[in-house]
């Protein structure tokens, strides 16, 4: 309970500090919104009446109070670039999108990473496995920025298999080539994670013994070994969900997606305040939250900590 409580305040003084950080980092950016959504050629009336409005005409000090009281109680003010629209609803429309694209990318490199770790841990040494850690190095050292538009060129303009950026984003065929953009770093990290994990677990006594006894070794590899091989796997891999929840900007961005970071950056340019740090909250959020849940998971998988935590081994 005592760990809980700690985290859950962890949790909401990070995202105390990131809002607080957002609002004023927002309001020290060159620009006025009122510009941005009026233009310069409005006249003096109506920018006063939209600045009163938009509460841009009260000390910094009252805005950031104002902002808060609004982020209690769950209200996140009204979009300027779209006052029809309030920010909950910009979010709420938004971030499944993103939801499906990080998912995509998580299953695509959990697909290619695991088996491949697999192979490498028990090819250890051979021509095969140093194929794998190059390809791993190459996973890691080539930017979403430089993969994306390379995937498009090959796949959507000169083999024509998978949709163009913006033709219809329901289009599962179109979440391919996202999904593997996006998730090709994550693959490269998890694959060197769970080779240099399982080549630890087939070195303990545990692992020799069910060899010894007979057992087929693909069964001593899925049942004895690849189990408790995935445990820093299923860590790492979950602290790696809430960054592609939050990290979908230039991927979304590429492939001309909706989603949160495609509002993002839409709002930013636009000078949207109550939108941009909307998105930002719900990044900071997202990423608590799974951090949370990935750490109780680890807990609940891992037999371990549940012993080291039993009142029976507590000490006195």
């Amino acid at each position: 309970m005592y760990k809980a409580a700690r985290m859950l305040g962890g949790g909401l003084l990070t995202i105390w500090g990131v809002a607080t950080c957002v609002f004023f980092a927002i309001h020290l950016l060159p620009g006025d919104p009122v510009d941005q959504i009026l233009g310069d050629d409005a006249p003096p009336e109506a920018r006063a009446e939209l600045r009163t409005r938009l509460n841009l005409d009260r000390p910094l000090v009252e805005q950031y109070t104002i902002y808060m009281g609004d982020l209690v109680t769950g209200k996140l003010g009204h979009s300027f670039n779209r006052p029809d629209r309030s920010v909950g609803s910009l979010l709420a429309e938004s971030f499944p999108h993103t939801v499906v694209l990080a998912l995509a990318a998580m299953a695509v490199a959990l697909a290619l990473s695991i088996p491949l770790g697999v192979i490498g841990a028990v090819r250890r040494g051979r021509p095969e496995a140093g194929l794998l850690s190059v390809g791993a190095l190459l996973g890691l050292a080539i930017p979403n920025i430089w993969l994306g538009p390379v995937l498009l060129a090959v796949f959507s303009i000169a083999l024509k298999v998978t949709p163009l950026p913006g033709e219809d984003p329901m289009d599962p065929a179109g979440l391919i080539l996202p999904a593997v953009t996006l998730g090709t770093a994550l693959m490269a990290i998890l694959y060197r994670l769970t080779r240099s994990s399982m080549e630890e677990v087939l070195a303990k006594p545990f692992v020799r013994t069910a060899a010894a006894k007979g057992l087929s070794p693909a069964r001593v590899l899925m049942w004895h070994a690849l189990p408790n091989a995935l445990l820093p796997v299923v860590s790492v891999g979950g602290l790696q969900l809430g960054a592609l929840l939050t990290g979908t900007v230039i991927t979304e961005k590429i492939f001309e997606r909706p989603g949160l970071g495609s509002l993002f950056l839409e709002a930013y340019y636009a000078r949207d305040i109550p939108t941009v740090q909307g998105c930002v909250l719900t990044m900071a959020a997202v990423y608590v939250i799974v951090n949370a849940l990935t750490d109780a998971t680890y807990y609940a998988i891992n037999p371990r900590l549940r012993r080291s935590s039993s009142p029976s081994e507590a000490g006195p």
